[in-house]
């Protein structure tokens, strides 16, 4: 499927609120409403709309530290990797992690209550894999743009 203008705007409304009627939704583009329907469930359907999420305030939540880490395993074998990926699957702290290349790598968002706890994470859970050589950890001292939003 090839998106159109039209699809580019539905989905540039839904990014912004996924909480939109269809109705309001239709309203927006100048579409009627059984147009607007059919194309957002063939966006579905076509994976352009993976899910629905409802994005909290880490701050609120007490969440206010947020840290980078730069993970280097001790050896590029694929049980290495295959170690980590499992582990830290299963940490709730971890956001996002990627496999990157150059001088590290995994590129790790993590958020934590305060330093405390991220220390307690860092040794507790990060540090103590077989798999990891070192560990790099950047604070984040203010963050100028963060969106969840993609460029259409």
């Amino acid at each position: 499927m090839h998106l159109d203008a039209t699809d580019k705007k539905i989905l540039g409304l839904l990014q912004n609120n996924a909480q939109l009627t269809m109705k309001e939704i239709a309203s927006r583009i100048n579409l009627s409403l059984t147009p607007v329907h059919d194309r957002i469930r063939k966006l579905e359907r076509e994976g352009y709309i993976e899910k629905y999420v409802c994005l909290l305030s880490r701050r609120r939540l007490g969440k206010s530290l947020l840290v980078y880490c730069n993970v280097t395993l001790d050896k590029q074998r694929k049980e290495s990797f295959e170690e980590f990926n499992a582990a830290i699957s299963s940490m709730p702290e971890v956001l996002e992690c990627c496999v990157v290349s150059g001088n590290f790598d995994y590129l790790l968002k993590v958020v934590a209550n305060d330093v405390e706890a991220y220390n307690q994470f860092y040794q507790q859970k990060l540090s103590v894999l077989n798999s990891v050589l070192h560990i790099s950890s950047f604070f984040v001292m203010s963050e100028v743009k963060s969106t969840t939003e993609l460029p259409l």
